[in-house]
């Protein structure tokens, strides 16, 4: 079908650049984690004894390594979450633990930005996150690193700095529920297609950032991405 076969232009494909080639991963889906590190649910008060949950973005939340995001619209607490990202590759619904890992293309450093003080609100009258979580911009998302040629991520550092100070530093193994596990509990809810974007929760730190602001996200063996805030839409 040609442009010309539909009644409104059609919205441009979203991908993401991949390391080591030219060609480039198109995002089908972004499926999130919530409340998958002990210390992120305590900053924020939330109830330990529950486990993670899932909510999802819009594909075209999706920024590039290098952008700069305005400030979000309606919100006076924009803050910064960062997020290991797992770029799926193959379909699977029912997925084994012990097989999940198989339909992973590869990783990838993202942010789930998060207005806040909507989120906070829309919690405290048990409705859902969507315009808290997913916004214009909301997903940020570095270059995906292939499993074939960086192995599986299971452990190592994530971090953010903002304006070159340390915001967010933890590990990964801290995780609530791990890569297979969220892939296996996820693909009972759905079926995982290739193309999807699950980016699996957020350490303690997360906070705050203003127009001007700098934030750099980076996790071992994935490289960094950089985005700055810009002035309010």
């Amino acid at each position: 079908m040609s442009v010309q076969d539909f009644v409104v232009t059609p919205p441009a494909a979203t991908s993401l650049p991949v390391s080591g080639t030219d060609a480039r991963f198109p995002v089908r889906r972004i499926y999130c984690v919530g409340r998958n590190y002990l210390d992120h649910i305590r900053e924020l008060g939330n109830d330990e004894k529950q486990p993670p949950i899932f909510f999802a973005k819009p594909t075209d939340a999706i920024v590039q390594d290098g952008a700069t995001i305005a400030y979000a619209a309606v919100t006076e607490n924009f803050h910064y979450e960062v997020e290991l990202a797992v770029a799926i590759g193959t379909t699977g619904h029912n997925i084994a633990e012990s097989d999940a890992l198989s339909h992973v293309y590869g990783y990838a450093v993202a942010l789930d930005m998060t207005r806040r003080d909507l989120q906070k609100a829309l919690s405290g009258k048990g409705s859902p996150w969507d315009v808290a979580k997913g916004f214009d911009e909301s997903c940020p998302c570095g270059t995906i690193f292939p499993a074939s040629s960086v192995g599986h991520i299971h452990d190592g550092s994530i971090k953010l700095t903002v304006n070159s100070e340390v915001k967010q530093q933890a590990t990964l193994d801290l995780m609530i529920w791990n890569v297979p596990q969220i892939i296996a509990e996820l693909s009972r809810l759905f079926v995982l297609q290739p193309g999807d974007l699950v980016l699996t929760g957020t350490p303690a730190g997360v906070g705050p950032v203003v127009p001007g602001d700098v934030m750099v996200g980076s996790i071992d063996k994935l490289g960094t991405i950089t985005i700055r805030v810009g002035e309010r839409v």
